[in-house]
This record gives structure tokens, sequence and C-alpha cells, in this order.
């Protein structure tokens, strides 16, 4: 089945949409696989997915398919021609991009803000330890965000990433962020995303925090072994004086 997915956004941003939603059932499981074209005046995108995750992207600056699943992941590999037919699908994309500006210069602009913005480590914390933070940005049209990282309020662009904008089932879409990081007690990050709907970024903060051993478990422990004690002393007291009188 194709679908196409097409708002209205100003023409030298716009962004043509087209993909298909397959529905397939195995032994009653039903899956939805996704191809996405996309392309702008200045960017483009060219992505496969499947059941809500992206499974391959083209990256055209690098010239070559990225798959961002992890590597535990079953492997799984598209034909090799197959970033050669996303650069194909994007001059096809900016060639319908012209005709289709044209006819849509009279209606009325849409645009969305983003409805949520997180930012969440991916494991537990341990000092010194490699761990990623995940900006994660959803309900926004039309795409893509802009994301920026700060550490200690100073700009930070080593060990980060971004994947490409995924869609929404009301039309709008969803990215995330990530930044590779070494927690230090006190470091405080933040994570800013920046939209044509927003008049200033939106920004969330996440400190560097690791939860101590409380006081109260030792403190009862101490004072349960010292009342056990003094009540050792006393009946050996009582025993001896018992033993004297008889």
């Amino acid at each position: 089945m194709m679908k196409m997915m097409m708002k209205v956004m100003k023409v030298s941003e716009l962004l043509l949409i087209l993909s298909y939603v397959l529905g397939v059932s195995f032994c009653a499981v039903v899956h939805q696989d996704l191809a996405i074209t996309g392309c702008s005046s200045s960017d483009g995108e060219d992505m496969y997915g499947l059941d809500g995750e992206e499974l391959w992207y083209a990256d055209f600056i690098k010239r070559e398919g990225v798959y961002p699943l992890p590597p535990f992941i079953d492997p799984f590999r598209y034909p090799d021609d197959t970033y050669q037919q996303a650069e194909t699908n994007q001059q096809i994309c900016k060639d319908n991009l012209k005709t289709v500006g044209n006819a849509m210069k009279e209606i009325p602009l849409e645009n969305d803000p983003p409805s949520s913005h997180i930012i969440y480590k991916r494991d537990k914390v341990e000092l010194g330890v490699q761990n990623t933070l995940i900006c994660h940005v959803t309900g926004f049209y039309p795409a893509p965000v802009k994301v920026y990282w700060t550490k200690n309020a100073k700009n930070v662009t080593e060990g980060t990433s971004i994947n490409v904008p995924y869609p929404n089932k009301d039309g709008s879409f969803r990215q995330s962020s990530r930044l590779e990081f070494i927690p230090q007690l006190g470091d405080m990050y933040s994570c800013s995303v920046a939209h044509p709907t927003l008049s200033q970024p939106l920004t969330r903060i996440w400190d560097v925090e690791v939860q101590q051993p409380g006081v109260g478990p030792a403190v009862f422990c101490g004072l349960g072994l010292t009342i056990g004690l003094l009540g050792v002393a006393a009946g050996t007291f009582f025993l001896i004086k018992g033993n004297e009188c008889s």
C-alpha cells in the first residue's frame, strides 16, 4: 500500500515525503515496514524502518549507508546498491519538489513545535565509566530539528550524533541525539533543541549524580550491635551473680 504524506511548509524548506507502510502477518504477528524518501532545497533523507525502528538510512555527507541499530541485534543487510538507489531517489524527489512547490504556494503554512523534549542516560551512572546521554524530541513538523550539547556551559561537538527524523502516526516527527561522555561528579550537561516554530531553543539540563549509600542502615546496625553486646554483658553479669549465690 502506498501512502503519500505531505504537509505544507515554506517553499525554501519544502520537504516532500514519500512513504509506504506494509503490514505483513506471520503467525498472527503484524509488522509495519516503512520507507521514506524526503528532500528540501538544502537537505535530503532516505530511510527504511521496521516496527518503529530505523534499520538503514543514507548518509549523503559520507556517501554511504548506515545501520543505526546496536551490534548485538541480529545482522540484517540491504542489497549493495541501496545507497546508489537512495541518490537516484533524491534526484527524483528534487525534480518533483519544484512542481509541488509551485502548486502549494497559495496554501496556508502549517507548523508544529516539539511536543516533548527529554534528556536521559542510557546506563546506570558510574564515575569514570563511559556512558551515553540521549536527547529525545518528538511531535514537531517540519523536520528536522537542530540539537546542541553543552558541558559545564561550554559547547560540545565531539562524541555527538543524531539520527534521521522518523515519522509518528499523526504525521509529526521524532528525532534523537546522543552524546558519549565520561561522568565526573559535579559536571552539568544540557541539550538544546532549535526548530523554525520556536522563538528560542528548548533546553534540558542533566547533572552527574551518583547515589551514595545512606547512613541510616549503618546507624541502625551499629545501634543494634551495641544493644546486643550490652545484653550479652548483662546476661553474663547476672549469671555470675547467680552462681555466687548458689
